[in-house]
């Protein structure tokens, strides 16, 4: 057999959110219903999910998730940040619901991905299909490259965002002369992001301030700009 489709199933608090949230992303509903059960179909363009209401359901809780394989990650987050904008003035990063930023995933053997963290709480990760993907990014050589990754695998797939600062606070602990002042200012852009869903803003900004004075050629530059765009981004969320 061959061309068999499956469509997760996944747990919600509310339907009705559910709908809201994902009409946003640009999903249209495809199956509505209250009795006997409330359930909730959505679906864009190839992409199918469907959702049950339990009472009393608490998303922080949840361990509900799906992968989303797809040849073009970045077009689809791009898709999805147009329409938080669109709705919310900004791209959600902190809370439920929230967004993870596309980044090579150690955990993934190199492949980029992202998180969309819905209001039922749960994971949809989205990574590159390895069968159209380029060829993986080398991993970090780099002492905060390294940081970063490992922190990018506690953070953005495990969820354990209080690991994933522990690991960039004791690399910025020591900084030292060598550092490739690309990966300091990737740390210290995904340690502000970390802040910004851990509702620490203050520490957020500082560590925005610390990535706009890093000094950079004019390559460092260009080779920083991914991580000055999540800067920008994070601006809009601190205030």
């Amino acid at each position: 057999m061959a061309n068999e489709v499956t469509v997760p199933l996944l747990p919600c608090a509310s339907i009705d959110d559910i709908e809201t949230f994902y009409g946003v992303l640009g999903f249209h509903t495809t199956y509505r219903q209250r009795k006997p059960y409330a359930c909730l179909a959505v679906r864009r363009e190839d992409l199918n999910l469907q959702f049950f209401e339990i009472a009393g359901f608490d998303p922080e809780q949840s361990y509900g998730s799906c992968l989303v394989i797809t040849a073009d990650v970045e077009g689809l987050h791009r898709a999805f940040a147009a329409g938080m904008r669109a709705a919310y003035g900004k791209v959600l990063v902190s809370g439920t619901p929230r967004m993870t930023r596309p980044r090579a995933r150690k955990n993934a053997d190199g492949l980029g991905g992202f998180s969309v963290i819905d209001p039922g709480g749960n994971w949809i990760r989205v990574f590159r299909n390895p069968d159209s993907a380029p060829v993986p990014a080398a991993a970090p050589v780099g002492r905060l490259g390294r940081a970063l990754a490992n922190a990018v695998v506690q953070a953005d797939s495990r969820g354990n965002a209080g690991q994933a600062v522990r690991i960039l606070d004791s690399a910025l602990a020591r900084v030292q002369a060598d550092d490739d002042p690309v990966e300091l200012v990737e740390v210290l852009v995904y340690r502000a992001e970390l802040a910004t869903l851990l509702n620490d803003p203050q520490t957020g900004a500082g560590m925005l301030a610390r990535a706009r004075s890093v000094t950079l050629t004019a390559d460092e530059s260009a080779r920083a700009a991914p991580a000055f765009e999540n800067a920008a981004e994070l601006d809009a969320a601190l205030r």
